[in-house]
Parts: C-alpha cells; structure tokens; sequence
C-alpha cells in the first residue's frame, strides 16, 4: 500500500439515502451538507445504454415506474417520479443519469463509490458502458476517479477491458476462502465486504497484498470502534447524521 489512499473514511450509503430519497442527486446534497466528501451508490444501464442510479433490478420500490429497469428506455426512466415514496418533500425528484451525478461530482468535489448494479444477465454490458462513460468523463480532474465496485466478477473485468485505469474494488457478502486471489486476479485495488464477517486478520492479508479493505453498511457505534481499531480503510453508512462530525 505504498500510493496513498485517494478516498475518505467514511462514506454515505446510497448518498444520504434515509435523509433523502436514495441513489437522488438530493441524497448527494444531503450528505455533502453533513460533511460527507463521499457517496456510494448504485449503476444500472436503461435498455438502449443510458447508465443511471437505481439500486433494484425492478422500478417498483423507489420510483413510479414498475418492471425491469433494464427494459425501459431512458426517455421513459428520466420522467419517473423516484422521490415521491421517500417523502412529500421529494416529489418530483427524477432518477439521476449518471451523466448528471459526473456532473456534479466534478462541481463539488465529491468523491464516489459506484457500484455496478447490472440487471438479470448484463454484466458485461453494464460494466463495459459504464468504464467507457467515466473514462472520457473524468480525464485529466483533480478529483480522484470513481470507484467502481460489484459483486459480479464478469461486470469488474469488462469495466477493466473497457478503462484498465478506473480503480476497482470487489464485493462481497461474506468472504470465501479465496477472496483474495478474486479480487487480485480482477486487478482490484480493494475488496468491500459487509461488516459482520471482517475482523483483523482479514484487513490485516488485504494490506500485506496491498490491497485496501472496505465495510458495509457499519451502523452501530461498537461496530465502528471494533473496525476501527483493526484498521479498516473506510466505512458506508446509512448513520450520515451520527457521524458528519467525523466524515468532514
């Protein structure tokens, strides 16, 4: 781990999702008003190619829309109401392009996990139009580039044909027996896993491969302290207003 780490510990689960409507360029503003400098969130692709947030492979539970979003055209996607099920607050609040959240990372400075979020077979397509977009949309910024994260190895390796410098990062629920060699054979430079299954022996292998290791979703103080003290390199959260003091 000789490079320095570009990111910051803590980072807002979905953009600020509770406070404001997930994967929402308001849940970004949400978070960023907390002091957070980071976001995940979720990338899926619209059936004719438009990369844009969306954490579920269906519309149903965040949007107006119903079905498989990688069935819908983006002119249909981008008239969706995706704030109205949050709150009163944020009805109107559309699905963001990922275009839109370049856009305004790059204004703000907000640094971004992305997650691939590829529907039912479209890995690969999902991975390799997602790198090619960031690739001629983050040249040459002062901002670190995205980092793109998923739970499918084929989507990581066709975002790594398509842009080999975007960083990568691999997910996991818990880790198997060989994570390791996974995320090393994808060219990752760090594996995410959920909280419940890491502890210092893990962290402490991903640094000895020079490799940084990442938590989701950590939101209980213990949590935090335990991972914490076996040097974890940073932490998602969906507890942004508990933690904005330590996040700025």
């Amino acid at each position: 781990m000789d490079a320095p780490w570009p990111y910051p510990f803590w980072i807002a689960h979905r953009g600020a999702g509770h406070l404001a409507p997930e994967n929402t360029l308001a849940a970004m503003r949400a978070g960023q008003a907390l002091g957070y400098s980071m976001a995940e969130c979720d990338v899926t692709l619209s059936a004719d190619g438009q990369p844009f947030l969306l954490h579920d492979a269906t519309l149903d539970r965040t949007t107006s829309g119903q079905g498989l979003a990688m069935a819908q055209p983006w002119s249909l996607l981008q008239t969706l109401d995706a704030g109205a099920w949050h709150s009163p607050a944020h009805v109107g609040e559309p699905l963001p392009s990922l275009a839109a959240l370049v856009a305004h990372a790059r204004a703000t400075g907000l640094k971004l996990n992305l997650e691939l979020k590829p529907g039912p077979g479209d890995a690969v397509r999902c991975g390799r139009q997602v790198a090619e977009d960031l690739a001629r949309w983050w040249r040459d910024d002062a901002n670190p580039p995205p980092l793109l994260s998923c739970f499918e190895a084929t989507a990581l390796e066709a975002a790594a044909e398509a842009a080999p410098q975007l960083p990568r990062a691999l997910l996991f629920e818990s880790l198997p027996p060989d994570w390791l060699a996974q995320a090393r054979a994808l060219g990752c430079v760090a594996v995410v896993a959920h909280h419940a299954g890491l502890d210092a022996r893990a962290i402490a292998a991903a640094h000895a491969a020079g490799l940084r290791m990442l938590a989701y979703t950590v939101n209980d103080a213990r949590e935090v302290q335990r991972l914490q003290t076996a040097s974890i390199d940073g932490l998602i959260t969906d507890e942004v207003g508990r933690w904005g003091s330590a996040a700025s």
